[in-house]
């Protein structure tokens, strides 16, 4: 009996674990497209908003959903671009769901 009880927590610890360098890998790849987007509304180039996006993704790696959402407003607000919070958190959002089909999806 207690074999099968440490099996069964065995398994839901790797469950968890697998389930948390999904969500990691799908944070991340949000994080890049939402940097992405707000490269091209700034102005850059294909290979300056790729930079940008990139060293926005690894600045922000286990920010929270508000520290990223307040990190990308104020580099709009630097670049005197104004975005709604409504509009940018609907972005992180569809950009997240987006994520989430591409990691279960393998790629």
């Amino acid at each position: 009996m207690s074999d099968a009880f440490h099996d069964r927590e065995d398994t839901f610890e790797k469950q968890f674990a697998h389930d948390q360098a999904l969500r990691f890998r799908a944070v991340a790849k949000r994080n890049k497209a939402v940097a992405l987007w707000v490269a091209e509304m700034k102005g850059l180039s294909k290979g300056d908003a790729e930079k940008y996006a990139d060293q926005f993704v690894g600045t922000h790696v286990g920010r929270s959903d508000d520290d990223v959402a307040a990190a990308l407003k104020a580099d709009l607000a630097r670049a005197n671009i104004d975005l709604s919070d409504h509009r940018l958190r609907k972005k992180m959002e569809d950009a997240m769901a987006e994520a989430i089909a591409s990691v279960k999806a393998g790629k």
